[in-house]
């Protein structure tokens, strides 16, 4: 491929269908742990708790995932600076899968004892390793195929792999709970981890058949790659990391409280609610699968930072009524909830997210770069249900969390205002490897060259 050159348009579509079919099973992987911590796993694995401290330890091997995530993504980002992007891609599902897997193998409490959640968080953790090296894989796989004036487009295909996941995720446990309690309890909740080693085994044979991307390639054509990556962002750019993780903690803390903490909140008031909060979250996902390109594409056109701080100003707000109106078991307040804060907050947030924290970085070091600033700040926000559940104990006023919540998605926006205009950064005009270079060597295609 010559220098300058972009992939073709049937080979940006491979690649785009590629990332967002992996990131779908990964993400469907990792949400499926999510919906069953808030479910099942408090009684079948923490038995000798009360209800509040099952719950407790539940989202605990929850979060143990989420602090996984930044070592994945600092291993797998420093091998995908230095050897590629695509290998990596591969390499993450197969790690995701097999723990996934394990997961509807292990035995509980009742069998096993006090080895049962050692092994649950063992391989919760094998989780949080490989997503932590999914997410800048594909992200970085969608957006280096393509021009740089489309990266919010083309970021938003694997962020629909999230989406549909999430989907798919709650479907499957929607539909295992019309099981007799026992049942479900029993080998009912097993089957969604069991049957993901085919949709993985899919993802692996699709992934193989794409390319390195053009940019990745042009780069290391260009300038040697940095020895350690990680460091070299974290010398040369630390204020534009530390912004990266807390937009990153806005975006996660939606996820994290209105589909774990929320769901596990709203549970309680019995299983017919249960029901019909997934069946919300369900309507919810799929409408986001339509937001999240359109909100990305609005972020290539009119830049990332107005359309991020909109949903986060839109995520306190369906904040604000969440916790009443998904315990009265209303159906159509469900559906008023999980819309607002997912189809349009989260649509608006995560579609141009990935744009953003691309933009901030040059190619050489940016896989490291995203992956570990986007890591940090869920794996903070991935400890908010366990703070929510603290803070509120059995106290059925949920204020408290409605306060932490704003408190952080206004963290996020402040950060999102501060960032520089990825449209026209003047700031890294620079090579590849991220090395100072007089402005008029600057590579075509890097960071401010969003033309």
């Amino acid at each position: 491929m010559k220098p300058g050159a972009t992939a073709a348009p049937r080979s940006v579509r491979r690649v785009l269908v590629a990332s967002t079919i992996g990131t779908a099973i990964e993400w469907y992987d990792f949400y499926l742990y999510a919906t069953a911590s808030a479910l099942v796993f408090g009684p079948l694995f923490f038995p000798g708790s009360s209800a509040a401290g099952g719950v407790l330890a539940s989202f605990a091997t929850y979060a143990a995932g989420f602090v996984a995530r930044p070592l994945g993504g600092l291993v797998f980002g420093h091998f995908g600076d230095r050897v590629g992007r695509k290998s990596m891609m591969v390499w993450t599902l197969l790690v995701m899968g097999i723990a996934t897997f394990g997961v509807g193998l292990l035995p509980t409490y009742d069998t096993a004892g006090v080895l049962a959640p050692v092994l649950l968080v063992t391989l919760r953790v094998a989780q949080g390793i490989g997503i932590g090296g999914e997410w800048g894989s594909a992200v970085l796989l969608s957006t280096e195929h393509g021009p740089p004036r489309r990266r919010g487009f083309l970021s938003s295909w694997p962020a629909m792999g999230f989406a549909l996941a999430l989907f798919g995720s709650n479907l499957t446990f929607v539909l295992i709970s019309g099981l007799p309690e026992e049942d479900f309890l029993t080998w009912g909740w097993r089957l969604p981890f069991l049957a993901s080693v085919v949709l993985v085994g899919i993802g692996i044979w699709v992934r193989l058949g794409i390319e390195e991307t053009p940019e990745f390639v042009r780069g290391r054509a260009a300038a040697p790659t940095a020895r350690v990556p990680v460091i070299t962002v974290l010398r040369r750019w630390p204020r534009r990391v530390l912004i990266g993780v807390l937009a990153s903690l806005g975006t996660g803390s939606v996820i994290a409280m209105f589909t774990v903490f929320l769901v596990a909140h709203a549970a309680k008031a019995g299983l017919e609610v249960r029901s019909t909060v997934l069946t919300g979250l369900m309507i919810a996902a799929l409408g986001e699968c339509v937001t999240l390109p359109v909100f990305g594409a609005l972020s290539d056109r009119f830049g990332r930072r107005p359309v991020m701080i909109f949903g986060y100003v839109v995520a306190v707000a369906a904040m604000v009524p969440a916790g009443a109106w998904l315990s009265s078991g209303d159906p159509t307040l469900a559906v008023l909830v999980f819309v607002p804060a997912l189809t349009i907050a989260h649509g608006a947030i995560y579609g141009g997210l990935a744009a953003f924290l691309v933009d901030l970085f040059p190619t050489m070091v940016r896989f490291s770069a995203i992956a570990v600033t986007y890591q940090v700040g869920v794996t903070i926000s991935s400890f908010l249900p366990l703070v929510a559940v603290a803070i509120t104990a059995d106290d059925s006023s949920l204020l408290p969390v409605v306060a932490l919540f704003a408190a952080v998605q206004t963290a996020a926006a402040v950060a999102v205002a501060c960032a520089p205009d990825s449209r026209a950064d003047a700031e890294l005009l620079a090579d590849p490897a991220g090395e100072r270079r007089p402005v008029g060597r600057a590579v075509h295609g890097e960071v401010g060259d969003n033309r």
